[in-house]
């Protein structure tokens, strides 16, 4: 009778196992071994390839999802970061009999016309205008009580979300001659929607002391009408026209003989 060759394999390895000696396995005993360990190799084999097609796989999945971080070439001069530098304020010599028009042109270089509550409207078309604060912009308040004629007052430094301090002339307060210039003054955002149209401002020489709601516009920027800015804020709306300032150049050479200094 022939005995099977599993049997026979089993055999042999309980032989081993018990120190007998183990006869020759026959040529076709040792052919059939030999196939069945080719079949287990290229069985393992296939599944290692299965594996490894599933990793990659797996993998462009995962790089298909992923999101791209796209590459823009935008000028420099069209970056304005959300509390960013701003634009250069210029140096005012005077300290006493300016009303605030005369300062906010002198200190920024801007050349809009009219008293400060007309400076929001004809500043249209010539600059930007926004609800941000950037240093050396122009914040415009609303005429409005007893400021007829409005104000209008120079960004020195940008805080936080909601607070400034601003340069300007002409604002009264304790200790305070009209005319006079103050600097480094403290301006608090009141706006339910964090976009400054609603300020209180600094009174007097005490900066943890703040006079009653005024209504402004926004932010007139020191730059020509028609130029793009990029803000790292939450999405706001910002002015844009279509034709370059004329006072841009007049600007820019004022701001590059101050920064030479």
């Amino acid at each position: 009778m022939q005995v099977p060759a599993e049997a026979s394999e089993r055999g042999q390895r309980t032989a081993q196992k018990q120190g007998r000696p183990v006869a020759a396995a026959s040529a076709p005993e040792a052919s059939n071994q030999a196939q069945r360990r080719a079949q287990a190799a290229a069985r393992a084999a296939t599944t290692r390839q299965a594996a490894a097609a599933r990793r990659q796989g797996a993998t462009q999945t995962r790089h298909s999802l992923t999101p791209q971080r796209v590459s823009m070439s935008v000028p420099q001069n069209m970056l304005r970061p959300a509390f960013g530098a701003g634009t250069p304020i210029l140096p005012v010599s005077m300290t006493s009999g300016l009303s605030c028009v005369p300062f906010a042109r002198m200190a920024t270089g801007m050349n809009i016309s009219g008293d400060a509550r007309l400076w929001w409207s004809n500043a249209a078309g010539t600059y930007i205008r926004g609800n941000a604060p950037e240093r050396g912009s122009v914040l415009a308040f609303m005429a409005s009580g007893g400021m007829q004629r409005g104000h209008v007052a120079v960004v020195s430094r940008v805080v936080g979300p909601r607070t400034i301090q601003i340069d300007h002339s002409n604002w009264g307060g304790p200790g305070i001659r009209r005319g006079t210039v103050m600097r480094g003054v403290t301006v608090m955002d009141v706006s339910d929607r964090n976009d400054w149209t609603a300020v209180r401002v600094q009174v007097g020489h005490d900066s943890n002391s703040f006079g009653r709601t005024y209504p402004t516009h926004g932010f007139i920027y020191n730059r020509p009408a028609g130029t793009r800015m990029m803000t790292a804020e939450a999405a706001r709306l910002t002015e844009v026209a279509e034709y370059p300032s004329p006072h841009a150049a007049q600007h820019q050479r004022l701001a590059a003989q101050l920064l030479a200094r």
